[in-house]
């Protein structure tokens, strides 16, 4: 039996997670917030703890009873959609939000032991981008996901709703050190190290070369200065993805994209 709990203090301590604009605090706490029945129905079966469900009325009985039934011990609270949209500060489209509990974080040797084909993000900082692009590795063949410490946090709650839940699936962990370390310390592992720049000296992305690497790692860099110098030529290769009518490159989640399909492994 759910412990379902009508709202009537929009002040209550327990419900200031969900109406969190600042989510530096949630995250010190080891906590964060998923949206959607779908996005959740993902992190709950990779296996992250369920803190509380807040639901509107018709969605405890109707598309997310299931995740009702499944997390029947914590609490859920509820209301209309009104008066959710005000808890929130917007408007709740997918009428289900839930406070979890983050996991242990992973080393890199564990994210990296199987991995063929890894994305790196040196400093990606928009949020939408970085869920974008977990959203495309997951669904275009790449085995995991890793971060420079400058990046955006991918369990921010933002991230997480573009990912459409992706963020759970792929493995993903924050390297240590500065640039070049991480480029060295991959190809010690055994990767080819690829920079996606615009530079002269490039290879097209459908070189055979990067496909035919056993094990690769693609760089991406921030929107505006792109991937850092030293990171370019700590690299084996710096790639391009060739552009038509004087467009000169693509946002970096629509770039990964396609040098993900590009270099997947067949």
């Amino acid at each position: 039996m759910n412990n379902i709990i009508e709202i009537t203090d929009l002040s209550a301590p327990e419900l200031v997670p969900f109406g969190a604009t600042d989510e530096h605090e949630l995250t010190a706490q080891g906590l964060f917030i998923a949206e959607s029945p779908k996005v959740i129905r993902t992190a709950l079966a990779a296996g992250y703890k369920p803190v509380s469900l807040l639901a509107e009325r018709g969605c405890i009985t109707g598309r997310a009873a299931d995740i009702a039934e499944s997390c029947a011990e914590i609490p859920v609270y509820t209301a209309d959609r009104s008066t959710l949209g005000t808890l929130t500060g917007y408007r709740l489209t997918q009428g289900l939000l839930c406070l979890m509990r983050r996991k242990e974080p992973l080393l890199p040797e564990s994210v990296l032991h199987a991995a063929k084909r890894v994305a790196v993000l040196e400093n990606i900082m928009n949020q939408t981008n970085v869920g974008a692009i977990f959203r495309s590795a997951a669904a275009l063949g790449t085995d995991a996901i890793l971060l420079t410490g400058n990046c955006s946090d991918p369990l921010l709650r933002r991230t997480v709703r573009v990912s459409m839940g992706a963020v759970f699936q792929l493995p993903w962990c924050v390297i240590p050190g500065r640039s070049p370390e991480y480029v060295l310390a991959l190809e010690d592992m055994g990767f080819a190290c690829a920079a996606l720049a615009l530079h002269e000296d490039t290879v097209n992305i459908d070189d055979p070369a990067l496909c035919a690497e056993p094990r690769l790692a693609l760089f991406f860099g921030t929107e505006d200065s792109g991937l850092k110098p030293e990171t370019i030529a700590a690299c084996k290769y710096t790639v391009k993805i060739p552009m038509s009518h004087g467009v000169d490159s693509l946002n970096v989640a629509a770039a990964s994209a396609v040098a993900f399909w590009q270099t997947r492994l067949v």
